[in-house]
């Protein structure tokens, strides 16, 4: 069975060429020629020896995932469609002035079935490999005219389908082949994982690969955040918020970003952000506010402009860092919280929503 080299980081890729009988150079080699040149033939790799290049081509391969759609929006926001076998995920680069972001998938659907987010309606197929995670930016590169010096992409964010923390060993190979300075050489700064609040995760991801972290909050009290994130019932904010103030211990950046969907009548009220400001009080953090992007029958409305301004200004007021997040790319479902793909639901979770509907 042939080797995708595709997911594979500097040490596992090292290892591999060992059983060839290759020396270590020759992997940091093709790290550069198939990360940073986007070259998936080993015929044109051509400094490396023949003999090397007909090894590799009887052993492994260099496989990404297939595009099955390519969409454009106005804003130039652009999406993929990628065939992953029994599903197709979404990955969706966002074009700004001095940087473009990739937001990249790590499971094809999700399991945590938040109630504002469309990806945990369509249920869960399976966690996408690390070939199939950074397969996501070898695609966006070759696909944006990319070259080796190129920064058209400059910061890869885990805010896709899936929850990150949920396929952490084959998430963080990927983290590191972003950051492989023989491979695309992102800061740990410009890379992002957004988590629901896998509590014992973050705290192994703190240990073994930091990169700057979102959490996705979206509700400042246990009794609201358990009505809209299952998860929190596992992992109350108590004990989200002491993970946090540990991962801040060895994270690149001074800060924790908390993003926070803004959903008209349910969690944008003044009182709600007085109980955000004192839940967050005690974490360096900024807040990200997210206006809720629509999907068919999800039961929410977003805040009105108004509101969510106020909010903002609430937390400012208090010496808080408060953004809103420009919605990009919404009419072609791009958007945060829109992405679906096409999931082959082994949870059933679909079908059982389509009949209480």
């Amino acid at each position: 069975m042939s080797v995708n080299l595709l997911g594979l980081d500097a040490g596992a890729l090292a290892g591999f060429f060992a059983t060839l009988g290759e020396k270590p150079f020759r992997s940091r080699q093709t790290l550069r020629w198939v990360h940073q040149l986007g070259i998936g033939e080993f015929d044109g790799m051509t400094d490396l020896a023949k003999s090397l290049r007909e090894k590799l081509a009887a052993s492994a391969t260099v496989e990404a995932p297939r595009i099955v759609a390519d969409t454009t929006a106005p804003d130039g926001t652009r999406k993929w469609l990628l065939d992953v076998g029994s599903s197709a995920i979404e990955t969706v680069f966002i074009p700004e002035a001095g940087r473009g972001t990739l937001c990249v998938s790590s499971q094809a659907g999700c399991t945590l079935d938040c109630r504002f987010c469309s990806t945990g309606k369509q249920g869960f197929n399976r966690n996408l490999t690390a070939a199939e995670i950074v397969g996501q930016l070898w695609v966006a590169r070759r696909e944006l005219g990319a070259n080796r010096a190129d920064r058209i992409v400059s910061n890869v964010v885990m805010m896709g389908m899936g929850e990150p923390l949920l396929n952490y060993e084959n998430v963080v190979p990927a983290l590191r082949l972003m950051l492989d300075d023989n491979a695309y050489g992102l800061s740990r700064r410009r890379v992002t994982v957004s988590t629901a609040g896998i509590v014992p995760m973050i705290d192994r991801l703190r240990e073994d690969c930091p990169v700057a972290l979102a959490v996705s909050l979206h509700a400042p009290t246990d009794r609201l955040r358990d009505e809209l994130m299952p998860i929190n019932r596992k992992y109350p904010l108590r004990d989200l918020m002491a993970a946090c103030n540990r991962y801040l211990e060895r994270a690149p950046r001074d800060s924790i970003t908390f993003e926070y969907v803004m959903l008209d009548g349910v969690n944008d009220r003044p009182a709600d952000a007085r109980a955000l400001l004192a839940l967050i009080g005690e974490v360096s953090c900024k807040v990200n506010l997210i206006p809720f992007n629509p999907f068919p029958n999800s039961g929410f409305r977003r805040s009105p402009p108004d509101r969510i301004r106020r909010f903002a200004a609430h937390l400012q007021a208090a010496g808080v860092i408060a953004t809103t997040r420009k919605t990009r790319g919404d009419n072609i479902e791009a958007a945060c919280g829109q992405l679906a793909g096409k999931v082959d639901d082994r949870t059933r979770r679909s079908l059982r929503i389509a009949r209480v509907a």
